[in-house]
């Protein structure tokens, strides 16, 4: 009798833990169909406040690019600005140190706001092995985490660069438990023609970007949920 009660105990315990499962999992997906469908809508503009920005920079022509877009930017409208390069990118700070800089010359530093700069790990290195990959993948995304807690931004721009994959995953994980809401824009680099690159083609097929924006007319007939803004160059 005793054995038959504890099966039964057993039984009704599983039943319960696989219920849970399955409405934590429910759960989840609605949040994630939300946040998806929440994504496509354009950031409200009329609001007052300003909203944190975190700027991803990367190497070569990337933060070019990304300065070129900045200087249009309503400064005052996107402030405190961070910005985060690559640990072994040290030109990329140093540009922005001198757009920032660029701003105090034209503007009351009140409207200008505050500016951060920060490094990241890299996830790999180039020419590094896919094995050691593996251990620097796994220092990448906790260093991304903890920048991402630190920092908490409303909005994140990036346009290409290796390192803005690890802080864009963290900021939709966010979204999906609820942390914070951090809206991810991304613009393709004018060097892709007809296919995005590596990083732009993963927010795009996780639907991780709540805007991405490409400078060709063929990027967006190959992938229609993109914007197309013309040369921003």
């Amino acid at each position: 009798m005793e054995k038959g009660g504890f099966c039964i105990s057993t039984m009704a315990s599983s039943n319960i833990a696989i219920l849970l499962t399955i409405g934590v999992i429910t759960v989840l997906v609605i949040q994630i169909i939300y946040i998806i469908n929440r994504s496509r809508k354009p950031l409200h503009s009329k609001s007052p406040r300003s909203l944190s920005t975190l700027i991803v920079l990367g190497s070569g022509g990337h933060t070019a690019e990304m300065l070129n877009l900045l200087y249009v930017l309503q400064t005052e409208r996107f402030k405190p600005r961070y910005y985060i390069a690559a640990a072994t990118d040290n030109m990329s700070l140093q540009k922005a140190h001198v757009f920032e800089d660029s701003l105090l010359g034209k503007e009351a530093p009140e409207e200008v706001g505050r500016a951060e700069y920060m490094q990241i790990y890299r996830s790999r290195e180039v020419g590094q092995s896919y094995i050691t990959s593996v251990g620097t993948t796994l220092v990448a995304i906790a260093h991304a985490l903890w920048l991402m807690i630190k920092i908490r931004p409303q909005v994140i721009l990036c346009n290409g660069p290796g390192t803005c994959i690890p802080l864009c995953v963290i900021a939709f994980l966010f979204k999906v438990f609820g942390i914070r809401w951090s809206s991810i824009f991304y613009v393709e680099s004018i060097a892709r023609v007809r296919k995005l690159s590596l990083s732009g083609l993963l927010l795009y097929k996780l639907h991780m970007a709540d805007q991405l924006f490409v400078q060709w007319p063929q990027l967006k007939e190959k992938y229609p949920r993109a914007h197309y803004v013309g040369r921003l160059m």
